[in-house]
C-alpha cells in the first residue's frame, strides 16, 4: 500500500473517535492527510471548536513537512524562534508545531500521510492519532 485510501482514511478517524470517547477525551476534530498533505477524510466531533479542523489540519501538514511528528517539531526547535517564524511564514501559517500530528508509514516503512488531531490537550489528541493509525494496522511515527 503506498497511499491512503477514503476507506483506510475512515478507519483511521473512527478508531481515534472511538479511543478518545472509551477515555472520555474532549469533543475532537480528525484529519487524515495523504502524503502529498492533501485531505483525504476529515471528522469533527458535535461540539469540536470552530478552530479545530485548522490546528488538526496544520499538525498533520506540519509532520508532514517535517518527516516527523508535530510534537518532535516542537520539542525540536523550542530553542529557535526564528527559525520557526520562517518555517510558518514558508508555510502559509499552515503548521502547527505541538503534539497531534502523527505520521502514518506503511508496512514498508514509507510514509503514506499523516493524521492531525484537536480538541484536548496536546498529548492527548497524540494518543487518539496513535490509536487510530495503529487499529488500521499502519505504523505511527
Amino acid at each position: 500500500m503506498s497511499q491512503i485510501s477514503l476507506a483506510l482514511a475512515n478507519q483511521i478517524i473512527v478508531a481515534a473517535l472511538k479511543a478518545a470517547r472509551e477515555k472520555n477525551f474532549q469533543q475532537l476534530t480528525v484529519v487524515v492527510l495523504d502524503a502529498g498533505g492533501h485531505m483525504v477524510a476529515l471528522q469533527r466531533e458535535d461540539n469540536s471548536g470552530i478552530l479545530r479542523v485548522e490546528i488538526a489540519t496544520g499538525k498533520a501538514y506540519g509532520a508532514l513537512g517535517f518527516g516527523i511528528s508535530s510534537r518532535n517539531i516542537g520539542a525540536n526547535n523550542t530553542d529557535r524562534p526564528a527559525f520557526m517564524a520562517a518555517v510558518s511564514s514558508a508555510a502559509d501559517g499552515k503548521m502547527i508545531p505541538v503534539a497531534g500530528g502523527v505520521l502514518i508509514k506503511n508496512d514498508d516503512d514509507n510514509i503514506i500521510g499523516a493524521v492531525g488531531v484537536s480538541g484536548d490537550n496536546s498529548d492527548n489528541d497524540e494518543i487518539a492519532a496513535i490509536a487510530g493509525i495503529e487499529a488500521a494496522g499502519l505504523t505511527a511515527a
